[in-house]
Order: C-alpha cells, then sequence, then structure tokens
C-alpha cells in the first residue's frame, strides 16, 4: 500500500520550492531578453514574436466589427458591436460551422474557400452583406495568406493570436491589463513590451505586444534538471520530440498522460492496485485532463476517483484512490507552479520597465484547465503572488477572447487609423515642404531689401538698424574694458582684459546685481542711479575706482541708433515699465546717473545689442564669422553689410553691422500662407498682437505655447488625455519650451515623458506620450527651418555682396534653444546648406556674447577711432 509521505517521496522532484521557481523566473527573463534582441533572437527558444499590436483599447472604441476564428474542428463567426456609451459595453452574437474532415486535410486554397463561404452565409442570416465592415482574424496556425478581401467586401485589419485576443477582450474591461495568458489544452503568454526593447521591429516609441510562444522555454535544455524521468517518457512518445518542452510540463494536453505514466511505474512496483497493471494504465491517452480535474474534486472526497479508476477496470482500495488524488494534485500544482515563475518573470519585466517599486496591473486569462480545474487558478494566484510582492495583480477571465478578442484588435487598430488621419490633418500645416521654405528665404529676401531703403525702410517690417560697429576684431585688440549687460532681472557688471599678440587671450571677472521689481517699474532716474550703484560696488570690489576706462553697454531692449554710442529706446519689454525712458538715449542717461554720484569717470564707447555681442565674440575667435544669430527666448540676427547698400546711412566705404530685428518679419501679412490658427492663436493671446509674427514661429517663448493650443485641439477632438482637458493645461505658458527640449531627447524614454507630462497635471497613456512628442517634433522642426530659411537669405544675400560664386562664412550663434534642444540646431544647419547650396555655413557657438562682446566692440571702436585720428 502507498501512503501520501511514499507519494511525496516518489515525485520529489516534482516539488518545486520557491527558491526553485525564483531560479526559473530568472531562467526565463533572460530567455525574453535572448527573444528580443536581434542577434540573440535565432538562437533563442523563447522567440517572442512582434504581434503589431501597438495599443490597449482605451473605451473610445466604437462601431460594428465582424471577427472570425479558426483554431480546431470548428469554425466560429462573429458579429461583435461595441457602444462608445461611457459604459464600455459590446454586444457578440455568434454561429458554429463544424468543418468537414476533407476540408481540414485539403490544400489551403480549399480551406480558405470555405471559411468565406461560412462568412457570406453568417453576412447573409445577419443582414451585413451590403455593409463594408472591419474583419479580425484569429487563426492558431502558421500561415502565409488570407484570400478573404477577395471574395467578401471587408476589410482585414488584423490577424490575431489567441493569447492576444484574451488580452485585448480583458483590456476592454479594465485598461490596466496588459498580459495575456492561455492555460489549456496549450499554453502562452502575451503582454505589452517597450519598442525600444524590441529589436526585430523599427522604431522605438510607443510599445507593442508581444507573443512570447513561451511552450518552448526549455527546448535548449534550459529546464533539464527540473524534468524528472516520467517528462523524458512522455516527451519521447509524443509528435514532436525535444520540442515545447515547458508546455509539456504545464498543458492539459499532456497532463493526463503524465498521471498514467507516473500511476503505471507506480503500479509496477507493487505501490498501487496490488501490482495489476490494466489494459488502460498501458494505453497512451487514455487518462485524459477531465479525470485528472475530476478526481482533483476534494469536496466530493474519494468518490470521482473511484468511480473513475474503477470505469479504467483499476478496482482501487481506498488508500489507492487517496494516492492517485495525490499524484494528480502533485502534477497539476507543479504546473501552476511552472506557469506562475514564467508569468511572475513577465510581471517583474513590465514593472522594471516602467521603473516603478510597485505596480497595480491585470493579467487576462483563459483556457480550459485554468477554468475547470477546481483548485487550479486558486494556487496560481497564491504562488504568482509570493513570487511578485511588489505587484498588485488582478487576475481577469476572459469572455470569448479568441471571437471578442479579434474584433477588439481590430476595433483598436481602426481608432488608431483614425485618429492617425486627424493628428495627420492637425500637424500637415506644419510639415513646409523645399518648395515653400525657398519661398520663405525670397521673401526675407526682399524685406531686408526694403529695410536698407532710404524710401522704404520707414514701413518696412525687418527694420534693419544700424549699429555704427562697423569692424570685427583683427586680433590687435588690447587693454582693460568694463561691459555692462542689462537684459533682464539681472544686471552684470565685468572687467575684460584683452591681450593681443602670439598670447592672446581674454579674461573675465563679473558680478551679478538684482533689479527690484519697484526700480524696473519706478522713474528712469531711479533705475539708471540703481545701475550706477552696482557699477560703482563693482569697482570697488575690483580695487579700480580711479580708472577711467572704456565702457560698452549691452542693452537687450529695441533701440534706435544715431551713432555707436548713442541708443534711443523705442519700448521697454520683459517687464520693465520705469518712466521717462522711451524715446530717450540711454547712453545721456547713464552719463548723467554717473555725473549725479560723482565719485567716477567712465567712457561710454558703445551701446550694444546682444546679437551682435555673439557675432564680435565668435569674430574674435574667427575673422571669418560676419554674422551673429540669437536662437532663445527671442529670434534675432546681425550681419556685416556693406556701406553702399545701406542708404539710411551716410558714406559708402566699408561695411557696418547691421541688427536687422528680423522677429518682425511677416508682420505685414507676408508669410500668412504658413500661419496656422494655432498661430493666430498664440499670436492673438499675447502681449503684443499682429507684432514679431516671424519670432512668434522661430523662438523658445512662444514654441511651448504653440504645442500647448495644439494639444487643446487634439484632446477637445478626442485624441488625447481622454478627451478630458485639464486645469493646467487650460493655463496659458505652462508649456514651458524647456519641455519640448526634454520630450524630444533621444534618450528620454516614453516614461520619462509620461513624467514630465504628470508634473504639468497631464495623466497621460503611453499612447498620449506619443502623440505629445510627435507635436513637439512638428512645432520645433517648422520652428529650425524657418530659421534656417531666414538666415539663407542673410549668406546668400553675403554671397552676391562679396561677387563670389562660393561663399565660406561662419555664423556665431547663442541662445537656450539652439544649445539645449536636441535636433534644433541640426534641423537649422541642414535647411540653410539645402537653400543656399553655394555657401559653406561655419556654426560657431558664442561664449559669453552679451559680456565678452560688448567688451570686444567697445575695443574694436577704440582701435577704429584711433585709425580714424591718426
Amino acid at each position: 500500500m502507498c501512503s501520501d509521505l511514499q507519494v511525496d517521496r516518489y515525485l520529489y522532484h516534482m516539488r518545486l520550492s520557491d527558491d526553485v521557481l525564483l531560479d526559473v523566473m530568472t531562467r526565463f527573463q533572460a530567455e525574453m531578453v535572448k527573444g528580443l534582441g536581434k542577434d540573440t533572437n535565432p538562437t533563442a527558444t523563447v522567440k517572442m514574436l512582434p504581434t503589431f499590436v501597438r495599443s490597449l483599447p482605451d473605451g473610445s472604441e466604437k462601431g460594428d466589427f465582424l471577427a472570425v476564428d479558426l483554431g480546431g474542428s470548428q469554425f466560429r463567426a462573429h458579429q461583435v458591436k461595441v457602444f462608445d456609451d461611457g459604459k464600455q459595453n459590446s454586444q457578440l452574437e455568434s454561429k458554429f460551422y463544424p468543418t468537414p474532415k476533407e476540408v481540414i486535410q485539403g490544400n489551403g486554397a480549399e480551406l480558405f474557400d470555405y471559411v468565406a463561404d461560412c462568412l457570406l452565409d453568417f453576412m447573409e442570416t445577419k443582414n451585413l452583406k451590403n455593409k463594408k465592415l472591419p474583419l479580425g482574424f484569429t487563426f492558431s496556425f502558421p500561415c502565409k495568406q488570407t484570400k478573404l478581401e477577395e471574395d467578401i467586401d471587408v476589410d482585414v485589419l488584423a490577424l490575431v493570436n489567441d493569447t492576444v485576443g484574451t488580452m485585448m477582450t480583458c483590456g476592454y474591461d479594465d485598461q490596466r491589463c496588459e498580459v495575456g495568458v492561455i492555460i489549456g489544452t496549450g499554453t502562452n503568454a502575451c503582454y505589452m513590451e517597450e519598442m525600444r526593447h524590441i529589436d526585430l521591429v523599427e522604431g522605438d516609441e510607443g510599445r507593442m505586444c508581444i507573443n512570447t510562444e513561451w511552450g518552448a522555454f526549455g527546448d535548449d535544455g534550459a529546464l533539464d534538471d527540473l524534468r524528472t524521468e516520467f517528462d523524458r517518457e512522455l516527451d519521447l512518445g509524443s509528435l514532436n520530440p525535444g520540442k515545447q518542452l515547458f508546455e509539456k510540463m504545464i498543458s492539459s494536453l499532456y497532463l493526463g498522460e503524465l498521471v498514467r505514466l507516473i500511476l503505471l511505474k507506480m503500479t509496477k512496483e507493487g505501490l498501487l492496485f496490488n501490482g495489476k497493471v490494466s489494459t488502460a494504465l498501458l494505453t497512451k491517452g487514455k487518462i485524459e485532463m477531465k479525470h485528472v480535474s475530476a478526481m482533483e474534486k476534494y469536496k466530493e472526497g474519494l468518490s470521482n476517483t473511484k468511480e473513475i479508476l474503477t470505469e479504467l477496470n483499476l478496482f482501487p482500495s481506498e488508500e489507492d484512490c487517496i494516492a492517485v488524488q495525490h499524484v494528480c494534485t502533485i502534477v497539476s500544482f507543479r504546473s501552476a507552479n511552472l506557469c506562475a515563475a514564467a508569468l511572475a518573470a513577465i510581471l517583474t519585466r513590465l514593472r522594471e520597465n516602467k521603473k516603478l517599486l510597485r505596480m497595480r496591473t491585470t493579467v487576462g486569462i483563459d483556457g480550459g484547465l485554468y477554468k475547470t480545474h477546481p483548485q487550479y487558478a486558486k494556487r496560481l494566484h497564491k504562488v504568482v503572488r509570493r513570487l511578485v510582492p511588489n505587484c498588485d495583480v488582478r487576475f481577469l477571465l476572459s469572455v470569448s477572447g479568441s471571437g471578442k478578442g479579434a474584433a477588439m484588435v481590430t476595433a483598436v487598430a481602426y481608432r488608431l487609423a483614425a485618429q492617425r488621419k486627424q493628428i495627420d490633418a492637425a500637424l500637415a500645416p506644419f510639415l513646409l515642404s523645399l518648395e515653400t521654405l525657398r519661398e520663405v528665404k525670397n521673401k526675407m529676401r526682399t524685406e531686408l531689401e526694403y529695410g536698407l531703403k532710404r524710401e522704404t525702410q520707414a514701413s518696412a517690417t525687418v527694420k534693419m538698424l544700424p549699429t555704427y560697429v562697423c569692424g570685427t576684431p583683427d586680433g590687435t585688440e588690447k587693454g582693460k574694458f568694463l561691459a555692462l549687460d542689462l537684459g533682464g532681472t539681472n544686471f552684470r557688471v565685468l572687467l575684460v582684459k584683452i591681450r593681443s599678440g602670439r598670447r592672446r587671450s581674454v579674461q573675465m571677472y563679473n558680478k551679478i546685481f538684482a533689479i527690484p521689481l519697484e526700480i524696473m517699474q519706478g522713474t528712469g532716474e531711479e533705475l539708471f542711479d540703481h545701475i550706477v550703484q552696482c557699477i560703482a560696488d563693482f569697482l570697488e570690489y575690483m580695487g579700480i575706482k580711479g580708472a577711467r576706462l572704456p565702457l560698452g553697454f549691452t542693452f537687450s531692449f529695441p533701440c534706435r541708433q544715431a551713432s555707436i554710442d548713442k541708443g534711443t529706446l523705442v519700448g521697454w519689454t520683459k517687464g520693465f515699465k520705469a518712466t521717462d525712458c522711451e524715446g530717450e538715449d540711454v547712453v545721456d542717461m547713464l552719463r548723467e546717473a554717473i555725473r549725479r554720484r560723482n565719485e567716477f569717470d567712465l567712457d561710454i564707447v558703445a551701446v550694444v545689442n546682444d546679437t551682435v555681442g555673439t557675432m564680435m565674440t565668435c569674430g574674435y575667435e574667427d575673422p571669418n564669422c560676419e554674422i551673429g544669430l540669437i536662437a532663445g527666448t527671442g529670434s534675432n540676427v546681425c550681419y556685416m553689410e556693406d556701406m553702399k547698400n545701406i542708404e539710411i546711412v551716410e558714406g559708402n566705404e566699408g561695411k557696418m553691422c547691421i541688427n536687422t530685428e528680423w522677429g518682425g518679419f511677416g508682420d505685414n501679412g507676408c508669410i500668412d500662407n504658413i500661419r496656422t490658427k494655432y498661430d493666430k492663436e498664440v499670436d492673438e493671446g499675447s502681449l503684443n498682437p499682429g507684432k514679431q509674427r516671424y519670432e512668434k514661429m522661430t523662438s523658445g517663448m512662444y514654441l511651448g505655447e504653440i504645442v500647448r493650443q495644439i494639444l487643446i485641439d487634439l484632446t477637445k477632438q478626442g485624441l488625447l488625455f481622454r478627451g478630458q482637458i485639464s486645469e493646467s493645461l487650460r493655463k496659458r505658458g505652462i508649456f514651458e519650451t524647456k519641455f519640448l527640449s526634454q520630450i524630444e531627447s533621444d534618450r528620454l524614454a516614453l516614461l520619462q515623458v509620461r513624467r514630465i507630462l504628470q508634473q504639468l497635471g497631464l495623466d497621460s497613456t503611453c499612447e498620449d506620450s506619443i502623440i505629445v512628442k510627435e507635436v513637439c517634433g512638428a512645432v520645433s522642426k517648422r520652428a529650425a527651418q524657418l530659421c534656417g530659411a531666414g538666415l539663407a537669405a542673410i549668406v546668400e544675400k553675403k554671397r552676391e555682396n562679396r561677387g563670389v560664386e562660393h561663399l565660406q562664412i561662419t555664423v556665431g550663434v547663442d541662445g537656450t534653444l539652439y544649445k539645449l534642444h536636441p535636433h534644433f540646431s541640426r534641423v537649422l544647419r541642414e535647411t540653410v546648406k539645402e537653400l543656399a547650396p553655394q555657401c559653406d555655413v561655419t556654426f560657431m557657438l558664442s561664449e559669453d556674447g552679451s559680456g565678452k562682446g560688448a567688451a570686444l566692440i567697445t575695443a574694436v571702436a577704440k582701435r577704429l577711432h584711433n585709425v580714424g585720428q591718426k
């Protein structure tokens, strides 16, 4: 006679401890990584097949869909209605068609002809003959092609594996569901993997469902230490020896046979049935999974077990029944354990992909073994939760996963195709053709000419302001200079020491002073007294209060210059409102304030725009630099123009730097054809409607706001954030340009993009993140291309000025958009190259154009002044 203890000893290798299961979990994770890699996939046993299902249901799916389910001796056709009523409702109607043996064993054409005939019959029954419905096809075999579309008017949108169908069916009811598992005659799992980890598919944005095909786990010997003599015997007697070894330890197709082999051996050894081996025990496949399930119904005592064994002519004693029941338990428990270990590996991968310490998720599950075995589901749940304590897992039973699931995959594909059309339509105006960019370049060229000519200058939108900077550094500049930099709430004073000759160098010392709000918005006298107070502190600090140093003043507000040291303030920007300044010469105001203080004297040589400072700083390093570009919060360009072309200034000899103030390009409506409704909304909501239109399409101050307007529009169309416009998205200026740079960074996974959006109070899905990234990309690419078109007009003008076939020139650049955005500088460079092919343009980053540049302008002005005096 055989006791439970003897059975335990006999089947010792089938009882798996948690440590062993954690080890299996680690082995399976390694196989997953192998299957996802391009180089390692060919030798991987777990194939990790991409399904091209990229999205889960989000509840907005709607419509009528057909589904075809071919996976055994019966073929099923389904009509699935999905209602967009906010209640996640769907309705399923099905019809079974038995598949004749001659069709199953015939050729592919006959099989598909039969499927098409059945589908036609189904559509006639349901009055669907004249409707072109999308169709999902669950086909659980390897397949090359389907000819359904030729016979019937349907759109075959999706070919689905039953595991994926299970995940999608459950995903419709529970949006946390991102894993599908089948535990029945066969076993398999699928889950949503990050695209960046799937080497087998192009692209790294978003996610895709991976069909693991986990049944083959262990085919390379990875589970040999866990396989028992009974597993080996079962495998040798199977139709595919050495294949699907994991499935043979788990699925219901094999568990009954495993029990038979164990009982046979135990009987032969005299441990059961008084050693009498019946024909049933010798007959392969005689014990089925339904027998194992029935024998494990403990609530019914031993009656089921006794009945089944008696039917098999085994005439058991009560002890035999107890022992057999125990064998069944160990075999089915091992199946649940191994399944739990592989599933735990998938859940751990999902959690790690999301970089979460704790994850809530749902597993969609189907299959006869899971559904009909009295203990299986409970055991599986328990073990999974023990192996992954940091995952809160809900198990959701799939209802008609293969039929409804195929329809759900189709519904999602249908939704995504419709969304794609709407998103493409919204972003189409941002895609500028080469022809359009050439047009922008030519219009910019026309506007530059208007600004230079005496009769058109007054009405020109691109003002082309003379700066009276008439030379770039030649390397002979030397001496000590002061520089002031006023452009925002902070004010800088710098001492710049320039050395010439072989040991040419620039040394800088600076101090930053705050400008309090009450001074920014007080009187002009108070503001300039504060500036002089700061200068006095700095001179004291540097110990140079007695020296009369030449000074360059970077004043980053619009000024009209009559000479290099005269700048009339046109109007305050950036929050400054000091009274009695507009229309006044800022250099005179500074001189007056120095006089009032009566402590020191300074030689104010130049008032400087930051663009010019940028050009001069780079010109000091590279004499070829004759253009300065700012691509940051604002957008502007200056360049060295031939004096003979500047009609608004006397004299025809030499060159002068022109501050184009190109931000106003388009204020006369000349680029209205490329302005989108979003540009118009941003302009109307700005502090200066109708002004600086080009700047509003190209500069950092406005790009985030354009993005916000597009996101609001897409959300209203139900394409983003589940159609919910959050409070934060309604706030003007919430979407800063730095977010564009972060979101578009290639190093950032979508997960981090979602985090950035969460900081903005936007609860986004993975799909939302992809769309937001795409919107940011469209807006910033257009900005860089427009900037490039404008710059191409200027380099072409320079080439024509010099009368050369080919121009080599350097552009000095500054600004956060150029420096920090991951793609702006590249797109800008590519656009200039495309639009000005005869110009070889080098871009050089400026180091402190507003400080060092101001000192260099002062140094050059002194040098030219001295030459003039001689």
